[in-house]
């Protein structure tokens, strides 16, 4: 074998061949279970708590995701003009320059408006308009911030999807939840700091690039979870394989693991261990977890949840247990939101996705805030995009996707409840005086927590990227 000559010699061939070098003398002290320069002989937990930029309002997000474009004219924006000129020709101005996810819906005919397919009524203090599909969310609307006229970029829904999540449409860039758990970590020995709950009849299309951590190091990304059997899929032993072989396999792999890491520095080692802990703790916490059995009755009730059921009310019950656990981002995923017309519109298909979320969510911010847990913790309501206010010609009525002007809503720790921020025209189309763009949305979410969006970074391929791009501004309106 000819000997390398300098130009040969690289990092790893230093640490593996210098016997009495640096990689051997932390080697050795790594495996012999003592100090290395006086720290702790571990490689450093990646999900390890973190200060933030600044004081946090929030400790924790509780996103809840729905899937699929929820219609806000059916829902929470109250548009009695709308419901007037239901089914006059569309103006030509909502169409000129547009573009729509499904084109050939609008070309036989200039497009009818489409009215509200529900009944509004006034909840609250605030006096805010919701429809009859909701009354269970009518009776906490005063804890609640809508912000209304938001825009994002893309009408298709798994791209659109992504740039909710990663703040980009394109494939690859970290998720909200990593971003966070990258910058300041979380607060949970025993679980995830970053958890993803899902129902409906699938997933959401994209799948786990909602929730990836892109190019930041692989800890950071969601974990997702079943609400039934295993939460996650082969946690338990196999049969004939007990807890304390189990440890002895661990510790061998770390061992060889920590040799590596002491070889390469590779930092997707050290979250490769961190993994491997984590399981093997889970095995013991997640099943607890996800046993609603020991709540208590009414709160059961409150939520409409069945222990052992995989249902949305289960999954908002165990994203309250995730984040008294200290998990600090936890997303739900509820799927069936797109309602074009045909077997999927805005009659029952509508008002059964409603009635599967109305009580749960309702039941999650009554209870966070009689546990005095809505101080701290941020609560998010929205989708990928909203709908048009004018129909498709399909054989039942429905809603295109559209872009410009949709709602979301938040609760909780440092959000000003009881009010609206941004509006929209008459018809719910475009938003007036104010845009609100998605990174904006972002930018604010990360600013509860403590982070500054322009300062939290990561060097990737040259160039420091961020969850905002180069956009981004708070809703000031919207902070307490």
């Amino acid at each position: 074998m000819k000997k390398p000559t300098l130009a040969d010699v690289t990092r790893r061939h230093f640490f593996s061949q210098c016997g009495v070098g640096l990689g051997q003398a932390a080697l050795a002290g790594l495996l012999s279970g003592g100090s290395l320069f006086g720290r702790e002989a571990a490689p450093e937990n990646p999900m390890a708590p973190k200060q933030p930029h600044f004081p946090a309002k929030a400790k924790n997000i509780i996103f809840l995701f729905m899937a699929g474009g929820p219609s806000q004219l059916e829902m929470f924006d109250y548009k009695p003009e709308l419901a007037r000129r239901d089914g006059e020709n569309t103006p030509p101005s909502f169409l000129e320059g547009k573009r729509f996810a499904f084109m050939d819906s609008f070309s036989k005919e200039t497009p009818k408006l489409l009215g509200p397919r529900r009944t509004f009524t006034q909840y609250g203090k605030s006096g805010k308009w919701i429809s009859d599909t909701l009354p269970h969310l009518g009776g906490v609307v005063d804890d609640l911030a809508f912000v209304s006229g938001i825009a994002t970029e893309n009408f298709n829904h798994a791209p659109a999807k992504i740039m909710v999540n990663t703040g980009s449409p394109r494939f690859g860039r970290p998720s909200i939840g990593a971003w966070v758990t990258y910058g300041i970590g979380s607060e949970s020995e025993n679980l995830p700091g970053f958890v993803v709950l899902q129902s409906g009849p699938r997933g959401p299309r994209g799948g786990a690039l909602n929730w990836g951590a892109g190019f930041l190091p692989t800890a950071y990304q969601g974990v997702p979870f079943q609400s039934g059997g295993d939460p996650i899929l082969n946690l338990s032993n196999p049969e004939g394989f007990d807890h304390d072989r189990q440890g002895r396999t661990l510790e061998t792999l770390r061992a060889l693991n920590l040799r590596r890491l002491a070889e390469t520095g590779d930092p997707e080692i050290s979250t490769r261990i961190a993994s491997y802990e984590m399981a093997y703790r889970m095995q013991s916490s997640a099943p607890e977890l996800i046993d609603l059995g020991g709540e208590d009755p009414k709160t059961l009730a409150l939520y409409g949840a069945e222990p052992g059921a995989k249902s949305y009310a289960n999954n908002c019950l165990l994203a309250r247990r995730l984040v008294e656990r200290g998990v600090r981002f936890v997303q739900l995923y509820h799927t069936d939101w797109d309602h074009h017309g045909g077997p999927h519109n805005l009659g029952k298909p509508f008002t059964d996705r409603c009635r599967e979320i109305d009580q749960p969510t309702a039941a999650l911010i009554r209870d966070l805030k009689e546990r005095g847990m809505l101080e701290d913790t941020l609560v998010v309501f929205g989708g990928e995009f909203g709908r048009t206010p004018m129909g498709e010609e399909r054989e039942s009525v429905g809603r295109n996707h559209h872009i410009d002007a949709y709602t979301m809503w938040f609760a909780g720790a440092g959000v000003r409840p009881g009010q609206t921020v941004g509006r929209t025209d008459d018809f719910g189309f475009a938003p007036v005086d104010t845009e609100i763009d998605i990174h904006d949305i972002q930018a604010t979410i990360l600013h509860l927590l403590g982070l500054d969006h322009t300062r939290l970074t990561f060097k990737f391929q040259g160039r420091n990227f961020r969850l905002t791009d180069v956009g981004g501004k708070l809703i000031e309106p919207m902070l307490s």
